[in-house]
This record gives structure tokens, C-alpha cells and sequence, in this order.
């Protein structure tokens, strides 16, 4: 045996003594499920500071929300969220008029520590939102919930949220992860002067009421959750217990899914997609992740990258169809090479007109000045490196035929989110999805000037957020002529300042036990562990 294969069968083997561990407190492995994924959580708050996506997963299943979005059958028999499709969960009912909307409480509904859910937990749990600052707030600001005052406990069962402006986004946002419902005494028992949110208990504590609590989270390696059996927002969940780990590599995820240790792997690479599918061995989904995309992020406040000559030179020394078909296997959909910057409709994601050219790359950086390149630094996410390593070799090959001398920078998945937030990095190679599915939506968090966290660019140009404001006024007022025609003005000029740069938009790739059933896409891209079943 050689020795790569060997650490290969002992790394695993490994593994499946830890599982056979943790199935000792488990009813029968028949109730548990088996979760890997290439990272896991850095905080089990959604609401926490520099949260990443796995620590969605967490919040998703463990808190409730006031309502959730239904299910629906796409043309390929998979599932997906509908979000045209606004379902209760914690709030029985609702209703909207038009100065806001009236929510109306479960009144069977409890925290896992058995405390009653109030309205008043509702209201400190929205304005904990909205006050914390960073992406939580400005999620909520997508859906125009920007100030406490906007939220009442009306009585015990009852809760409101008045409208500052007319929004079609904030029924819709108010079913995202974010507005999660706290317990509000709890949290505040272990808050501080320093800490008035309780984020520091919230980070390694679960306090919520959802489906599932977390037993035992060790940073970097699993999460044990137990059902909550008490559970009253939805039918029971047939799953009692579930045991995610993180297993970094990609190959040692493949092989525990065919030797069939773990029921679920999480986010497949899509070469392993590819050949998995082919195999036929186990059960394999891939869905488009909406309102999505890859991209190249420049820095445009500081030097070169402030130079909107120099981002369309890295625009057009970009490999994209390498990037096709040597990292995703075609298991894409490519942004790339349209005619026009303008789309022809408001299908979203549309691709750029940009595409692999050296002589116009050639052409602008002399134009701006740069004829000799210059040097920067590629940063990407460890945590998905799967991905967004052999991108950025692929990218840094075709840059030196400028001479554009470039070092890649492989940040920790745990701090990704950390140094997002400081807007230091000059050229990221980054994700991005707008949880709810709307061009606008996609804009106001990437582009506009309000500078969230995920304008990673820190772009700010005030004809663009006109335009976004303009689109979302539209589409609250149902105007979609002018609504259609705002949107492709502001794609056009996002395009053309090259801020970022599309790449294309990815699958999200599954792989399951063929006894695994009740899979359901989420926005969030995360697992929900409330709708599988494992049949014998």
C-alpha cells in the first residue's frame, strides 16, 4: 500500500470509530444522520459578528423564525424553496395592510429550555437585529426593518412590524435566517455592559427554540444536535439525531460517502459530481444556487484597483473557459462572453460581455498607465478552496502575461468572514448569493453604498444606488415596465465600472445514501435537517 493510500484508509478509519463513538447515545442509527461537509461553523449565531456560512445551518435548524418559505417540485423532481410561497412557523397567521403587518403567536410555542416564546422575545429579537450592526443589520435593512421602533409586542401572542417605506422585500425577509427569535431573558441573563446582545453567550450557545438544539459543538471538527421533541412550529422532524463533521479533503469526503460511513456530504466538488453521477453508486442532486455568482472582487479604493481601466484589464485576462473546464467539469453556468453589457431581459444572473482577451487587457492597463503591470495579492477562502485555489492558479498564470505579478493568500475559513469585514484585500476571489432572488437584492448587498460586508470593493457610486433604490421603489409599487428597464441600467453600469467580475454561477451539489429522501435547495445553501428521512 502506498503511503498516501494508507493515511488515506486510517484518516478514515479514524472517522468511523468517532461515529461508531457518538452512536452509542443515539436511539438507533436508523434515527441519526450523518452530515460531512468540507467546513463547519465559526459561530452558532446568525446574528454574531463574522459568522460564516456553515454557522447558517446551525441557526436555520435551531431557531424558528415568524414565518418560512414552502416547498415546491422542480421539473427534474428535485426540491426546492418556493419564495413566492410565504408559510407560517412560529406565527400562526398574519395579516398586512398598509402601514405594516400584524403577527399572531403559536401560543404551544417554547425555547428548548422550556420557557414560553412571547412577543416580547420577538421584539427584543428584531431589534437585536436591526442594533448589532455588520451583515445581520444590513440584511434587515434589505427588507427595510431598520429601526426598533418599527416593532411592537401588542400583547403576549400578538406582534407588529410597521413599514417605514413600501417594500416587497419584508415579508419575504422576515422568512431569511437572520430574524431568528431569541430567548430574550436568557440571553440577556448573560450579557454584559460591554456585550448588551449577549453575542459572546450567543456564539457557543444555542437559545433558541427551533427544531433541533445543539448537544456538543467542537470548533472545526463536529456538531451533535438532538431533536427537539417539544417542537410545535412544524411536524416533528423523523430524524432524532444528527452528527455533522468537517472533513478538509475532498478526496476523504468521496470515500466515506461510497463506503457509505456518512449518509450525506455536503457541497461536492464538482469533478467528485461528475463522476459520482457517472458511478451511479450513490444518490447525487445538483441545483443552480440562485441569485448567485463567483467572482473576481477588486479593491477600488486604494491603487491599482481604483483605476477603472485597470479592473477591466483584469476583466479581460481572465481564463473563464479554463476556469469551465478545467476546475467545474462544465458543471456550471458561465457569466462570460455576451454581447453586451446590457442584458436583453432581467433574467438574473446575466453574463458580462467580457471574455479572454490579452491584446485589450494589454491595451487598457497601458491605458491606464500600467503598461509594466504591477503586483498584488489574491485572497481566497480556505474553506472552499476546492474551488477557489485552482481559480486563482488559473488566474494568476494568465495575469503574469501582463505582468501582473501576483501572490495568493489562503485565508482560514474561520476568519474569512473577519477579514471581509475589514475591506483590506485587494483581489478576492469570493461567492456571493443573495438569499432573497431578486437582481436588486443582489445589488443593494454587493454594490450599493451603504457598504455592507459584502461589498467587499467598498464601491460607492451614487448613480448605482439611485438605480437600486429606484428598482426596489418600483417593485413595491408593482410598476414592472419601469421596474425591467431600471434593472438593466443597473446592471449596464455595474458591469462597465468592473467591480467585480463574474465568473459564473455554480451548482450545489448533494450526495446522499440512496436511503437519504426529503432533500429539499435552500437559499441559505445550507442543509435543513427538519424534511430528511433514511429509510431502511
Amino acid at each position: 500500500m502506498h503511503r498516501r493510500d494508507f493515511l488515506k484508509s486510517t484518516t478514515i478509519a479514524g472517522f468511523t470509530a468517532l461515529l461508531d463513538v457518538s452512536d452509542v447515545f443515539a436511539q438507533s442509527r436508523q434515527e441519526t444522520l450523518v452530515v460531512i461537509s468540507e467546513s463547519g461553523p465559526n459561530n452558532l449565531d446568525v446574528q454574531g459578528v463574522g459568522t460564516n456560512r456553515p454557522g447558517y445551518e446551525v441557526a436555520w435548524n435551531c431557531y424558528d423564525r415568524l414565518v418560512g418559505y414552502g416547498v415546491k417540485t422542480l421539473a427534474d423532481s428535485s426540491r426546492s424553496y418556493d419564495q413566492n410561497a410565504i408559510v407560517p412557523e412560529l406565527a400562526e397567521r398574519w395579516e398586512v395592510d398598509s402601514k405594516g403587518i400584524t403577527f399572531h403567536l403559536r401560543r404551544d410555542a417554547a425555547f428548548h429550555d422550556g420557557t414560553p416564546v412571547r412577543s416580547a422575545d420577538v421584539k427584543w429579537s428584531f431589534d437585536r437585529a436591526v442594533s448589532v450592526g455588520g451583515f445581520p443589520t444590513s440584511q434587515m435593512a434589505a427588507g427595510s426593518l431598520l429601526k426598533p421602533e418599527q416593532f411592537s409586542a401588542i400583547d403576549d401572542h400578538t406582534f407588529r412590524v410597521d413599514f417605514v417605506r413600501p417594500d416587497a422585500l419584508t415579508l419575504p425577509d422576515i422568512a431569511v435566517v437572520v430574524p431568528a427569535v431569541y430567548n430574550s431573558e436568557l440571553v440577556k441573563k448573560n450579557s454584559t455592559a460591554k456585550d448588551p446582545w449577549g453575542l459572546e453567550f450567543t456564539k457557543t450557545n444555542t437559545a433558541g427554540g427551533g427544531a433541533f438544539k445543539v448537544e456538543k459543538w467542537t470548533p472545526g471538527t463536529e456538531v451533535l444536535y438532538l431533536r427537539n421533541d417539544d417542537w410545535k412550529s412544524g411536524p416533528l422532524p423523523k430524524m432524532k439525531r444528527v452528527i455533522w463533521r468537517t472533513v478538509p479533503s475532498a478526496g476523504n469526503r468521496r470515500a466515506l460517502i461510497e463506503r457509505g460511513d456518512v449518509d450525506f456530504s455536503f457541497d461536492l466538488p464538482t469533478k467528485d459530481f461528475a463522476e459520482l453521477k457517472a458511478k451511479g453508486s450513490v444518490a447525487v442532486q445538483s441545483t443552480p444556487i440562485s441569485n448567485g455568482m463567483w467572482c473576481i472582487e477588486l479593491n477600488v479604493t486604494k491603487p491599482p484597483f481604483d483605476n477603472i481601466r485597470a479592473r477591466q484589464a483584469v476583466a479581460y485576462a481572465i481564463p473563464y473557459q479554463k476556469i469551465m473546464d478545467a476546475v467545474l467539469f462544465g458543471e456550471a453556468r458561465p457569466l462570460f462572453g455576451a454581447a453586451s453589457n446590457t442584458p436583453g431581459d432581467t433574467t438574473w444572473p446575466s453574463p458580462t460581455a467580457y471574455n479572454t482577451d490579452l491584446v485589450k487587457a494589454k491595451a487598457l492597463l497601458a491605458e491606464a498607465g500600467m503598461a509594466d503591470g504591477f503586483e498584488t495579492t489574491i485572497s481566497l477562502d480556505a474553506g472552499q478552496a476546492t474551488l477557489s485555489e485552482p481559480i486563482a492558479v488559473l488566474v494568476q498564470e494568465s495575469l503574469a502575461a501582463l505582468n501582473i505579478r501576483t501572490t495568493i493568500d489562503k485565508i482560514p475559513g474561520s476568519n474569512w468572514r473577519g477579514e471581509m469585514m475589514k475591506k483590506t484585500m485587494p483581489f478576492m476571489i469570493n461567492f456571493f448569493s443573495g438569499w432573497l432572488d431578486y437582481p436588486e437584492y443582489f445589488f443593494f448587498f454587493t454594490y450599493h453604498g451603504q457598504n455592507a460586508v459584502f461589498n467587499t470593493m467598498s464601491y460607492k457610486n451614487p448613480a448605482l444606488d439611485q438605480l437600486i433604490d429606484q428598482a426596489r421603489s418600483l417593485a413595491a409599487k408593482e410598476d414592472r415596465t419601469a421596474y425591467e428597464a431600471t434593472i438593466k441600467q443597473m446592471i449596464t453600469l455595474g458591469y462597465d465600472e468592473a467591480p467585480r467580475i463574474p465568473l459564473f454561477q455554480p451548482y450545489l451539489s448533494v450526495a446522499s445514501q440512496k436511503s437519504i429522501g426529503g432533500y429539499v435547495y435552500w437559499f441559505h445553501r445550507q442543509l435543513d435537517y427538519r424534511s430528511l428521512t433514511k429509510s431502511a
